[in-house]
């Protein structure tokens, strides 16, 4: 994809519970020299046992225990990313001098949970680090994205409850002195569009129907890392079932604060969730004018920094929103109509980290 392109940003996803700092730091720096400064690191903490079994691992650490974790990986992949300095490589064939050795330093990090070894064994990248995409949501989660977080992936119903997020998110970067602006809030919403109001509509429809219970319950039980098939569709969870949960902490809130119950029943959990559904994210549906108009108002009252657009199917969500939707925020002054030089970060308005 990096080779194909030229202007657009690349995030790939990598879990800190289950790889190394130093083989995620040298893919992410290889990355970002390959595509020339475009490169971001989708940084997950893993969800569920089986993904601990397809890493050898017999069950998955408990949901504060993967973010002490993630943040020790994220120490030490930020030390081996500035192990080398800015202008170290020399590549003087005549001196037989690769590099300055002056500008090349140790990063060695011992912790609780991961130790690694530097320098990094490939040099400063364009972008300094990649840029960080994370979606912590829940308390511990929200803690690692005030320090670490960039790019802020986020789920929220209604603009109200993504701008408070996003306040305090700003507030908490503050507090560990970081520049609010340095993070960037974008949550998941759906787009359907069609040239009229009844074209949209029946698309909507059309979609929605296609929407099945087991479905919802087979991503339910993923995210949550507990088998909701033993359970009655109407018998509510009780506390020790809804502690045992170590996947979403953040999902889970929602669901308990939708519902109004703190022991939700499953059919709770597939209503107020929307998990496999058009109820997951906000959907914008309408004409182009009135997508635009529904982006516009959650953009305009500083609820988000910009847009995940999550594709209700494939192929087709994509180009209809490009064909329809883009013009007409081209024609607000919402969407830019060039490419602009630069990286990644350069786009998003985010500053190259300084070494460590």
């Amino acid at each position: 994809m990096g080779l194909a392109t030229s202007h657009l940003g690349l995030g790939a996803t990598y879990s800190t519970t289950y790889y190394s700092p130093f083989h995620v730091a040298r893919v992410f720096a290889s990355l970002d020299h390959f595509t020339s400064g475009r490169a971001a690191w989708n940084v997950v903490t893993s969800l569920n046992d089986s993904e601990a079994h397809n890493f050898g691992v017999s069950e998955h650490l408990e949901h504060d225990d993967r973010y002490d974790m993630a943040d020790e990986f994220m120490d030490a992949a930020g030390a081996l990313w500035d192990s080398w300095d800015d202008g170290a490589v020399i590549a003087d064939r005549d001196e037989e001098r690769f590099a300055d050795s002056s500008k090349v330093r140790r990063a060695d990090y011992e912790g609780q949970h991961l130790s690694s070894r530097g320098p990094l064994t490939v040099p400063r990248s364009p972008q300094g680090h990649p840029v960080i995409i994370q979606a912590g949501q829940s308390g511990r989660g929200r803690q690692f994205a005030a320090r670490w977080g960039e790019m802020l992936f986020v789920i929220f119903p209604t603009p109200e409850g993504c701008k408070a997020y996003r306040d305090d998110l700003r507030a908490r970067a503050v507090a560990v002195g970081r520049d609010p602006n340095s993070i960037k809030v974008a949550p998941a919403v759906y787009a359907v569009v069609g040239e009229t109001e009844q074209e949209a509509a029946d698309k909507l429809a059309y979609i929605d129907g296609l929407a099945r219970p087991v479905d919802s319950l087979a991503l339910l039980s993923e995210v949550f890392n507990y088998d909701f098939a033993q359970h009655l569709p109407d018998e509510p969870l009780s506390d020790e079932v809804m502690a045992s949960m170590t996947g979403l902490r953040g999902f889970l809130d929602r669901v308990i604060q939708l519902s109004g119950n703190p022991n939700p029943s499953l059919n709770d959990f597939i209503k107020w969730s929307g998990r496999g559904t058009l109820r997951e994210f906000p959907t914008f549906n309408g004409t182009p004018a009135q997508v635009a108009d529904q982006m516009e108002a959650w953009f305009g009252s500083e609820s988000c920094d910009g847009f995940v657009l999550a594709a209700t199917h494939m192929p087709g969500a994509y180009e209809d929103f490009a064909h329809l939707v883009v013009p007409e925020l081209q024609r607000r002054g919402l969407f830019r109509r060039e490419y602009v030089p630069g990286t990644l970060r350069d786009n998003l308005g985010l500053a190259r980290p300084m070494r460590m």
